[in-house]
């Protein structure tokens, strides 16, 4: 079975005929798309005209949970499975979403920049940092990477509210949104971007943050209005943020939040850890596996 990799990248996998190609390199990409029975898909959107190029495709695998960057109706319409792999990159995403709060708390931006500089210590009066024991940390979603953050954040000292599109009324850390956001010092965002989360915090929503407030987002860049972050940010009403995720990826070098040092910028690489590709690598193998003997997926979306 011939499987494209669609990320720069080599795996062995008994029984499997793979082949990597760069998610930059759209001309490989093309000259590889014919033979593609499986593609293994990252983030580079798949779209219908690279499906009318593989007419031997079965099967698009998300590695990783969220499918926005594949043409779902495109591959229904042409009869190609999708399936993605929930709860994978869960633990690296959760560690990731706590390293931007602290790294947000602790302006680790200019310090870094200071001490590059050769300057150091002493470090000015705006420079002092805070601690997230004692601070309220408001969670967007309540699937397993809110789940695994909120424990570390709950044995770090913080308190921890979360909300979901379930009530969750048993649960007395559950609220609603906008209580949520008004009690919250930080927010992290960890929903998926549909329709109805398409800029979810906007200018009316991060209005409601109190002052000096941070926000991280490890889950998709379009959940907040990015042109709203950015004035939050440079009015002051918002102390910093931790971002790995943007409105248009790769980001752009005139995106605005490149020049303030009150975010923290990873690009798309919450995610990204060898234990994360171990787990994916052993699902995406699986779901080869039961496409050569036509049993049912794992987590098949379409």
């Amino acid at each position: 079975m011939r499987v494209l990799l669609h990320y720069d990248m080599d795996h062995v996998e008994p029984g499997l005929d793979i082949v990597s190609c760069s998610e930059q390199d759209d001309a490989r990409f093309a000259e590889l798309l014919p033979d593609a029975e499986v593609i293994w898909h990252v983030l580079r959107p798949l779209t219908a005209a690279d499906m009318d190029r593989a007419p031997k495709l079965r099967l698009i695998q998300k590695l990783g949970t969220g499918v926005n960057t594949i043409d779902l109706d495109a591959a229904r319409e042409r009869g190609i499975a999708v399936a993605n792999m929930p709860g994978r990159n869960a633990q690296a995403v959760a560690e990731t979403s706590l390293l931007l709060m602290l790294a947000a708390l602790r302006r680790i931006v200019p310090f870094d920049a200071r001490t590059r500089r050769g300057e150091g210590w002493p470090a000015g009066r705006s420079l002092v940092g805070g601690e997230l024991a004692g601070r309220t940390v408001g969670l967007l979603g309540g699937g397993e990477i809110a789940s695994l953050l909120r424990g570390m954040l709950e044995a770090i000292g913080a308190t921890v509210l979360f909300t979901s599109q379930r009530p969750r009324p048993e649960d007395p850390a559950w609220r609603e949104l906008d209580d949520l956001l008004r009690a919250s010092d930080i927010v992290s965002v960890h929903v998926p971007l549909t329709d109805e989360t398409h800029h979810l915090l906007d200018a009316e929503r991060l209005a409601l943050l109190p002052a000096g407030a941070v926000v991280v987002n490890t889950a998709r860049g379009a959940v907040i209005d990015e042109k709203a972050l950015v004035a939050a940010l440079t009015s002051g009403h918002l102390g910093g943020a931790g971002l790995d995720v943007f409105e248009t990826e790769p980001v752009g070098t005139g995106n605005p939040l490149l020049a303030l040092d009150s975010v923290v910028l990873m690009p798309h690489v919450a995610w990204l850890t060898r234990e994360t590709w171990a787990r994916y690598f052993a699902v995406a193998a699986e779901n080869c596996r039961r496409l050569a003997r036509d049993d049912d997926l794992l987590h098949r979306v379409r």
